[in-house]
């Protein structure tokens, strides 16, 4: 085909940027339009403000569901700064609200992952009707008022005040997303594992929408991944086995942490939930792959040493060991690396073997010292194989 019969040249290129590009490509930010987008642009907010009580700026996150269709997102840490006061601070207001800059977002093992590609609030603005942000900082209130991305007036002073924190309220586009109406299970889902899975996480979920009245819900748990097991186990209705075995490490070879809890029940299959700092993994990965491999490394060297096993008779697979299994594998890492850029299954051949030895270490250290637990377990585990 000749140029002339397709004159196609560098002015039909479009350089879009900021909040209009989004808005042109918005599942190329947050996944899709659906609910699931939906949700999506309410974790881009929370998670700025999740990472500052991670950094020990800030105590709680609130979350609130307006009856208007409305988000709102409150922090009570130092506020964000705003540039026209002469705030030194970075990012400011404007630019956090604006600049999209990926990978802005705090990342490493200290960070907690909620924005699929750490743009973070520029991208709910960018598909708000409407969004109002106050910030309560060094004793000033201030506010500001944007639709569709695009800032109404600057920030503007609203006086003296002896609170701090920043309130992000917006209204989801209706001419962008399928619905606007947030999930309130949905949401507490999420906020219930971020929560388990950083102990000192407090957030609340308040939805004002239903007739008959509010309902909150508030997510805080001291004991981490042992009371994501425990939580998990009571939703199967199952009886388990009394205690839960759980250990945290730092290795130095996979630049992180790894956390691990786990218990047995007497019930078939496997629940296994792993998580690369706080995002699910639903396809699992090296992490997963290296706790299955410790934790049958453990059993199965039990076994062997109080001569449970004939000794012609061959290891006990994974899935042997794993069957009544629950458990939640987190780690948290300076530079993760996942397989697809949806980062649905964690890569790094270090953090395999990083996992795989705590496991086995954990695990056998447990069963050495609990025997009467152990003998329990084991005894399960075997009768399972049909071996006994």
């Amino acid at each position: 085909m000749s140029d002339a019969a397709n004159p196609y040249d560098a002015s039909h290129i479009q350089m879009l940027e900021g909040w209009e590009a989004i808005r042109r490509r918005p599942g190329m930010y947050i996944g899709s339009t659906s609910q699931r987008g939906l949700h999506q642009v309410v974790f881009e907010v929370v998670g700025r403000a999740v990472n500052e009580i991670v950094a020990g700026r800030a105590g709680s996150v609130d979350v609130t569901l307006t009856p208007d269709g409305g988000v709102r997102v409150a922090d009570d840490g130092p506020g964000v700064p705003v540039e026209t006061s002469g705030d030194a601070g970075s990012p400011g207001l404007e630019a956090l609200l604006t600049q999209m800059q990926f990978g802005a977002e705090p990342r490493g093992r200290h960070a907690v992952a909620t924005s699929l590609f750490g743009i973070g609030p520029c991208v709910t603005n960018a598909l708000s009707s409407r969004l109002r942000a106050e910030v309560r900082r060094q004793g000033i209130g201030w506010v500001q008022e944007y639709t569709r991305g695009v800032a109404l007036t600057p920030p503007t002073s609203t006086g003296p005040t002896t609170r701090s924190g920043t309130t992000i309220a917006f209204w989801p586009d209706t001419d962008i997303f399928e619905t606007t109406d947030c999930s309130f299970a949905t949401l507490t889902e999420r906020f219930q594992e971020l929560a388990f899975l950083n102990q000192g996480l407090d957030i609340s979920l308040t939805d004002q929408r239903p007739p008959d009245g509010p309902r909150s819900v508030r997510c805080r748990f001291p004991g981490g991944a042992r009371d994501f097991v425990i939580f998990l186990d009571a939703q199967r209705g199952a009886s388990v086995h009394p205690d839960v075995i759980g250990f945290e490490r730092e290795d130095p070879r996979m630049a992180g942490t790894v956390e691990v809890a786990l218990r047995w029940q007497d019930s078939h299959g496997e629940r296994l939930q792993s998580y690369a700092n706080s995002a699910p993994t639903p396809c699992g990965g090296t992490h997963t792959a290296g706790f299955r491999e410790g934790v049958a490394a453990a059993v199965n060297a039990h076994l062997r040493e109080r001569r449970l096993l004939a000794e012609a008779a061959p290891d006990l697979s994974a899935d042997q060991i794993g069957d009544g299994l629950t458990a939640v594998v987190s780690v948290k890492l300076d530079r993760p690396e996942f397989s697809g850029s949806t980062h649905g299954a964690l890569g790094g051949a270090t953090v395999r073997a990083g996992v795989a030895k705590a496991a086995r270490e954990h695990v056998g250290t447990w069963l050495e010292r609990h025997p009467e637990q152990a003998s329990a377990i084991i005894g399960r585990i075997i009768q399972g194989t049909g071996q006994n």
